[in-house]
């Protein structure tokens, strides 16, 4: 896994049943993101338990961690009956995703028990184990009790936030060629709660917090399947920003080579990823060449629907 702003997102292949069910005449600039994200995560099944994934051809040093993470969750999910949600997932990125590379995704069938359902899969390109991950399944039950924290701050309503690409082009007068062919493509419009640093002695100022606004930029069906991966895949494009904000600015060149070594989830209430959700991230320790990030997703009315944790490595480029 890594930072949206080094793979960005984007998608081709099928949607539904398959790329029969698409129009012939449909061409690239007439597909919307959250298509390309829903076709994304619509894998191909080649056997039993085993599916085949796209891997978008971009020019990127490798590929997407959110999209291995929520492909894997897609071909564990296609193995169960899908009348129990996913309630967490545990993963470990062993080797970078070559980009325009298809990815196999193994899935073993750990336990159906009476209440959870376990599934192993295993990500393997060009004969080589990219990715591992696991994931539980859990019949809903009725709560005994509940509670939650509530959220930290009382945070600013979306549509108060500027966007992330207009807030660079506000600061920049234009977005680089780059990030405007990312924005054109990127499948969920993000709004960061505190505006951009764009200098080093902003960030020394900055507590190791980040927190965003986000949703698919277009609806992304019914299935709750796909909305529970959408959000995986979604929950990789910032969450090691809380690393970095103490260090250097997020937009800007970059001192640092990072990558994410694991990540885990748990889900806690139903949701959907094409609704405005609150991203609210923290890094509680950086060392040894890692840094350790948290992530707690809310609704717009204070509900607690995810928690996230992931730990990623950071190397000081030309070192």
């Amino acid at each position: 896994m890594t930072n949206a702003a080094e793979n960005p997102p984007a998608a081709a292949g099928s949607a539904g049943s398959g790329p029969a069910d698409r129009p012939a005449e449909a061409s690239p600039a007439e597909v919307s993101p959250a298509e390309r994200l829903v076709d994304l995560l619509d894998l191909e099944q080649i056997e039993v338990n085993i599916f085949r994934g796209l891997s978008p051809n971009e020019s990127l040093q490798r590929v997407f961690g959110g999209q291995v993470a929520g492909q894997a969750l897609v071909a564990a999910g296609r193995t169960t009956d899908g009348a129990r949600p996913v309630h967490s997932l545990h993963a470990y990125f062993l080797r970078p995703g070559i980009p325009g590379v298809p990815i196999v995704y193994q899935v073993e069938r750990v336990r159906d028990g009476r209440s959870f359902t376990t599934r192993r899969v295993t990500a393997v390109q060009r004969g080589r184990t990219i990715f591992n991950l696991t994931a539980s399944f859990h019949q809903p039950e009725e709560a005994g009790f509940e509670h939650q924290l509530p959220p930290r701050l009382d945070f600013p309503e979306p549509e108060t936030l500027p966007n992330v690409s207009d807030e660079i082009r506000e600061h920049l007068g234009a977005l680089p060629e780059t990030l405007e062919r990312m924005a054109r493509r990127q499948p969920f419009d993000i709004r960061y709660v505190d505006r951009l640093r764009w200098t080093e002695e902003e960030t020394k100022e900055a507590d190791p917090r980040s927190a965003v606004w986000m949703r698919a930029v277009g609806p992304l069906g019914d299935d709750p399947l796909v909305h529970t991966c959408a959000l995986t895949y979604a929950s990789d494009m910032t969450l090691l920003d809380a690393v970095r904000i103490p260090v250097e600015p997020l937009w800007g060149p970059r001192g640092f080579d990072m990558a994410s070594l694991d990540h885990a989830m748990w889900f806690h209430r139903p949701f959907r990823t094409d609704e405005w959700f609150l991203y609210d991230q923290e890094s509680p320790v950086a060392t040894g060449g890692r840094g350790l990030a948290r992530g707690r997703i809310y609704d717009r009315q204070g509900r607690l629907l995810v928690s996230v944790v992931q730990e990623g490595l950071f190397r000081r480029l030309g070192g």
